[in-house]
């Protein structure tokens, strides 16, 4: 259950870093209501899931989903470069996650 909620977290925090740019700085309300929501329930749900997950593994599998998640929407929505260097680096982004996750 506890890497559930941390996948769900991650999802959260993609939400929250790709809300950033809806927000305008801060200035449309209800982007920045749900910004900030998701950002809350994101990080309530990573502490629920460090009760029984170690620390360093779960911080690192929740900010490896946030960040291939918000380079892959950043890519689909805000037509970022998708260069053969930067899907290389998300790879191994993924790596990374997958191995944590196997090794605890």
């Amino acid at each position: 259950m506890a890497w559930f909620t941390l996948l769900l977290a991650g999802l959260l925090e993609i939400g929250w870093a790709i809300g950033f740019k809806y927000t305008d700085g801060f200035t449309r309300f209800w982007p920045s209501v749900a910004t900030l929501s998701s950002m809350l329930v994101s990080l309530l749900l990573l502490a629920s899931a460090l009760r029984s997950l170690p620390l360093g593994t779960a911080y690192a599998i929740w900010t490896g989903i946030g960040a291939v998640g918000t380079v892959t929407l950043g890519i689909i929505l805000f037509g970022e470069p998708a260069s053969l260097g930067r899907l290389i680096c998300v790879g191994m982004i993924v790596a990374g996650i997958a191995g944590l996750k196997l090794l605890t």
